[in-house]
């Protein structure tokens, strides 16, 4: 089967399940997306890696990156390989000086190594024949970012002073909520504008 490589083109709240985020991989030069639903912790784990924000402690992907460099141990790409009953399955491919070897993985953590690594991304036509959705030439054309991550609250933001919203980034970093942190730093962003 023909592999066919994917981009991370969003991140965001997912409409169908409550406490879930979705991120939707891209078919690069190409119209098909696909949306996979994923849990909070992996949404900020993918989130901070991509904004490229540095945790006061490794998350757990940090230290899996760390421990498989300690061991001279390269992740070259993920495959998104199956589809079964809705749920998305993936596999690392990975090498050491002796031996390359295909790890099973959780797509949401494969995902998250995959933008610390900076390695491709991958999937099969099947999958996108069963999962995926055909965007219109026009909507490819308007995707302003490669990255677009929508936290809800905005409105709320756009309320508060500069000091309020420094002061809430402040706590939300100390809490380690990396996606709010997001939001509230691309506001402040674009008032200094």
């Amino acid at each position: 089967m023909k592999k066919i490589e994917l981009e991370i083109v969003a991140l965001s709240h997912s409409i169908t399940q409550t406490h879930s985020y979705a991120v939707v991989l891209g078919e690069v030069n190409g119209l098909r997306r696909l949306p996979i639903v994923i849990g909070g912790f992996e949404a900020q784990a993918i989130a901070v890696a991509l904004e490229r924000m540095s945790p006061s402690r490794p998350l757990t992907h940090d230290l899996m990156k760390n421990f498989m460099m300690a061991f001279n141990v390269e992740l070259h790409e993920v495959i998104i390989n199956d589809l079964q009953e809705g749920i998305f399955f993936s596999k690392l491919v990975c090498s050491s000086a002796n031996d390359t070897v295909e790890i099973d993985s959780r797509t949401s953590d494969a995902l998250a190594l995959a933008v610390r690594f900076g390695c491709s991304i991958y999937t099969y036509d099947t999958i996108l024949d069963q999962a995926g959705i055909l965007m219109e030439d026009d909507d490819k054309k308007k995707k302003v970012t490669p990255v677009t991550t929508e936290t809800g609250g905005s409105d709320e933001l756009k309320t508060m002073t500069m000091e309020e919203l420094e002061s809430l980034l402040t706590e939300v970093l100390d809490q380690e909520d990396y996606i709010r942190a997001i939001a509230i730093r691309d506001e402040i962003k674009s008032r200094k504008k």
